[in-house]
């Protein structure tokens, strides 16, 4: 309303990620800067301010703070109301936060920015080589919030009393540190220390702490380094002997390990490095980026950083204590590349509280680099990749949760809980999903009960109290049994989701499609429970938000032993084989693999249909190409046999798949003729195999077999969208499922359909893998009815 003179005052509400950023800060400096008077503060709904003065600066503070917010910042919606001019003196003030209703969003976890890192190599400032350096624009969040609204006594730095001099920082409006709440320097903040075991006689602290991890990695040692959501194991990626000890310890088998580079001029000098993929790597959430290797890295890292795969992933340091273990100028020499993966056993989630690390590292760590910040919450490192231009999620957590994603149709207060590999959890409410960390597969106690501690601090965080539960489908997920026991124990709902559904309605959402018309879906993974029991896996559904139509899949084949063929794909390609009528030759690589008497028994097994669940899975042909064309027949990790037949496939190519003019590709025979509400089309891959096998007995290289298989998915997927096409007059596909993680398949199966007319939807928000899942169940489950 109008006052005296023409002043204003109005009323303001700022929702989104407006916590954690330095709003309150850009609030203030805003209305000095425009001659305001007012307060600005933080609640549970957001930032609220109060602005008077001038009409014209009024009106300019109310356009400047939703379009000039802070970096780190994203501003939701920004309403304004007239309230009575008060005449309250020149004075704008920052009020202490408040609680009450409404909700508010978490800023992730920031990598250090430029001006800290200025600041922690300059000997002249007062936290030089301070390991725990932060402000307003970087830093920890999500893994130190307790509660909201965001303030220190809300954070796990609440127990680090501030000194004087970062006091008056804190208060100074012309400071970057303004209202910085994980502020500290090294009179005041976390300290860091050296531990060789939980006996040891002297811990070095800070420095000296710092100088002697140096020391040990580039002696060859292991180190647990905490860091903003967890411990890493850490050893000198150039040190072959290092990094056998390290994959010995944790039971890594072959997966690759991610690695810590000192500078982009490095990653550069060892993987080609794009402006997409430096874009993402130097940015303020810094993920693991997978980059193709180059012929320098084969000296730089060591062969077991990565065996058998031509990918690295690299990551830059997003934390002080990364560039101060990488060295600052005038430090002794040390390793350039580090390893970094996730500080636990095989299988279980990551260590995030000090004592715990002892034990549960011990025998793995050679010394243990902690410090006493709280961790409130785990936090892996994310995991992307460039995919035709754009960034595709791997793996969605440090940097991006609990960041939410917009929904494009509201839903009822819910949680769903995902699958049982690669599982992140989802709550939703209205038109927010915050998707959880990523928390691994759910296949012993230990990640349990990471899950569901998880899941609390989310609820906490979000405000969503769920009125119904989401599940997947699979009587055996651990995830879905789960969501039983809390569903009976809190008088919820439980609704289940088939998998395949969850994967399309995911990649809908992502792409704000409201449902209210149908896409053609195709979901390729390699385990997924289907309605009629088999495990499903090649799959095209009609799909949209209210259900599904199975349109076309994969023809079923045995799944011999269940787990038995997931970990020893020469089963399935022995299976699949055998479904083609293709006898088992001596001369093929699969055959070979199995000893003689293990073939007898499978082969009476297969006759018998013993232990045999049908599968339509593509994730699991993928395998039998694999082992069929010798490149890999028993698997260390998930899709280990499908990543190495990509890799094959690559070394065949000079160029994108879809542009391959050999007129070479392996065929699928599509079944013919049911109309809608029919039978499903069948895809028969027997004509695959058969060929696949001719190649392998002409002596085909292992590579030119996986090209070839390769374009014939390519070819089958643009087949049965037309047809899909043709008989629904359908336009839009979705590609999603863990098979999508496959760039080459991925980006040629898109690059085809847009040629053949279709608008084509790929993960570009959440991973097509499991990862992804819990949107999905979510928006298919929880939608608001009219």
């Amino acid at each position: 309303m109008t006052g005296a003179a023409g002043r204003e005052r109005r009323h303001v509400t700022v929702t989104g990620v407006v916590q954690g950023v330095g709003f309150r800060p850009f609030v203030y400096t805003l209305a000095e800067e425009l001659g305001l008077s007012g307060w600005v503060a933080n609640n549970a709904r957001g930032v609220e301010a109060e602005v008077e003065g001038p009409a014209a600066a009024v009106a300019a503070f109310c356009e400047r703070i939703g379009t000039r917010p802070p970096p780190t910042a994203v501003v939701d919606a920004v309403r304004e109301r007239a309230v009575p001019a008060r005449n309250d003196g020149p004075l704008f003030t920052i009020l202490a936060s408040s609680g009450g209703p409404g909700r508010t969003l978490v800023c992730p976890d920031t990598a250090t920015c430029d001006a800290c890192l200025s600041e922690l190599a300059d000997p002249a400032d007062r936290r030089y080589r301070h390991p725990f350096i932060t402000c307003t624009h970087c830093g920890p969040r999500f893994t130190i919030v307790t509660s909201l609204p965001y303030d220190r006594q809300r954070t796990t730095m609440a127990g680090f009393p501030m000194c004087a001099d970062c006091a008056r920082e804190y208060a100074d409006p012309a400071d970057r540190r303004f209202h910085a709440q994980p502020i500290a320097c090294p009179a005041c903040g976390p300290r860091l220390t050296l531990r060789t075991g939980p006996d040891a006689a002297r811990a070095p602290r800070d420095a000296e702490a710092l100088a002697e991890a140096r020391r040990l990695l580039a002696a060859g040692a292991v180190v647990a380094v905490k860091g903003i959501g967890g411990y890493h194991l850490a050893c000198d990626a150039g040190d072959p002997a290092a990094v056998r000890t390290l994959r010995k310890r944790k039971n890594r088998g072959g997966k690759p390990f991610a690695v810590l580079a000192d500078s982009p001029a490095t990653v550069r000098r060892l993987a080609r490095l794009g402006p997409a993929e430096e874009e993402l790597l130097r940015g303020p959430r810094k993920p693991v980026v997978l980059l193709r290797r180059v012929e320098a890295a084969q000296e730089a890292v060591a062969a077991g950083v990565a065996p058998g795969s031509p990918d690295l992933g690299f990551m830059l340091p997003y934390t002080p204590v990364h560039r101060l273990l990488l060295g600052l100028p005038g430090d002794p020499p040390g390793p350039a590349v580090l390893v970094m993966t996730s500080g636990n056993r095989s299988g279980e989630p990551i260590v995030t509280d000090d004592e715990e690390a002892l034990v549960r590292l011990a025998g793995l760590a050679d010394a243990w680099l902690s410090h006493d910040r709280p961790i409130h919450v785990p936090c892996d490192d994310s995991v992307v990749r460039i995919c035709a231009g754009a960034e595709l999620p791997v793996r969605r957590s440090r940097g991006y949760a609990p960041f939410p994603v917009a929904l494009p149709v509201p839903v009822v207060p819910a949680l769903a809980v995902g699958g049982d590999l690669k599982n992140t959890f989802c709550a939703g409410d209205e038109r927010y999903a915050w998707l959880s960390a990523h928390v691994g597969d759910m296949d012993d106690l230990a990640t349990l009960t990471a899950f569901e501690r998880a899941t609390g601090h989310l609820a906490e965080l979000t405000g969503v109290r769920p009125r119904l539960l989401v599940a997947d489908r699979h009587p055996g997920y651990r995830s879905a049994r789960w969501a039983v026991r809390a569903a009976a124990a809190r008088g919820l709902p439980l609704r289940r989701v088939q998998h395949h559904h969850a994967h399309v309605a995911s990649a809908m959402a992502e792409h704000g499609l409201d449902g209210s018309a149908p896409v053609i879906g195709v979901a390729f993974d390699g385990t997924g429970y289907g309605d009629d029991g088999a495990v499903w896996g090649g799959e095209v559904l009609i799909a949209d938000y209210d259900g599904f139509r199975r349109f076309a899949h994969l023809r079923y084949v045995p799944l011999p032993g269940g787990d038995a063929a997931v970990r020893n794909p020469y089963r399935m390609a022995l299976s699949h084989l055998r479904a083609a009528g293709v006898p088992w030759g001596d001369d093929l690589p699969c055959t070979a693999a199995a000893t003689p008497q293990e073939r007898r028994l499978l082969a009476r097994q297969l006759e018998r249909g013993l232990r045999c669940v049908p599968t339509s899975s593509m994730g699991r042909l993928f395998d039998a190409v694999s082992s069929l064309a010798g490149v890999r027949h028993r698997v260390e990790y998930e899709a280990q046999a499908a990543m190495e037949l990509e890799n094959a496939a690559l070394a065949d190519l000079s160029g994108p798949l879809a542009d391959d003019a050999r007129d070479d590709a392996y065929q699928f025979i599509l079944g013919t003729g049911p109309a809608a509400g029919e039978t499903p089309l069948t895809a028969d891959p027997g004509p695959v195999l058969t060929a696949a096998a001719a190649d392998v007995g002409a002596g085909v290289t292992a590579g030119r077999v996986a090209r070839r298989f390769h374009r014939a998915v390519l070819a089958l997927v643009r087949e049965v969208c037309a047809v899909a096409r043709d008989r629904t007059g359908i336009r839009t596909v979705a590609l999603s499922g863990g098979v999508f993680c496959n760039t080459l398949l991925a980006e040629g199966c898109g690059t085809a359909l847009e040629r053949d007319g279709f608008t084509v939807l790929r993960h570009r928000r959440v991973p097509p893998n499991d990862g992804g899942l819990a949107l999905g169940q979510l928006i298919v489950a929880a939608r608001a009815q009219d």
